[in-house]
């Protein structure tokens, strides 16, 4: 039997800190506030954090079930128009951190992804993938898969691939995107 698919999030990654913040999920709660992107499942959370804790941008934070040190619960998922403009303005940032921390994960979509339409790739969804690098990459991973970033930038010539996906997962978080690849909905 496969193990249960996890439903929440164990690590996130800090986008705005309000020490004095008024919870968007629950009415009435007040407290530190932390709006945080989620490791795993790439969710916008909001945190209620531990008083008297400093916070930095893109630190990641443990808000599993277990071995919490400064997070007290995590209040729910949010919508990205209820991130304040300082989490806006880091979610890119913190998404580049997160697609590089999991490094395997994000360059098995490289290997992996395929056709969505007859006239659309997966591979095209990637900010900087049109037909030719998508054609270049198909041809490439079927000799050998990709094992790294560089391995791709070196292979392929495709300039910064992990800012190119963290650019691709802040477009699907903000709503932008009709088709999602990274976030599911």
């Amino acid at each position: 039997m496969l193990p249960a698919e996890k439903r929440y999030e164990e690590f996130a990654y800090m986008l705005d800190f309000i020490p004095r913040g008024k919870s968007s999920i629950i009415k009435g709660r007040e407290g530190p506030i932390v709006q945080a992107l989620g490791e795993e499942r790439l969710t916008l959370l909001e945190l209620l954090a531990v008083e008297n804790q400093d916070f930095e941008t893109g630190e990641k934070l443990r808000i599993g079930r277990e071995g919490r040190a400064k997070i007290l619960s995590v209040f729910g998922k949010l919508a990205y128009e209820d991130l304040t403009a300082e989490a806006k303005a880091q979610l890119l940032s913190v998404c580049e951190i997160i697609v590089k921390n999991n490094e395997a994960k994000y360059v098995a979509y490289f290997n992996e992804l395929q056709p969505l339409t007859p006239r659309l790739h997966g591979l095209e969804l990637i900010p900087g993938i049109g037909k030719t690098f998508m054609k270049t990459i198909i041809e490439i991973r079927e000799k050998q898969p990709f094992t790294s970033f560089d391995d791709i930038q070196a292979r392929v010539g495709l300039r910064e691939p992990a800012k190119l996906v963290a650019k691709r997962i802040a477009e699907e978080l903000s709503g932008a995107s009709r088709i999602n690849i990274f976030v599911k909905k």
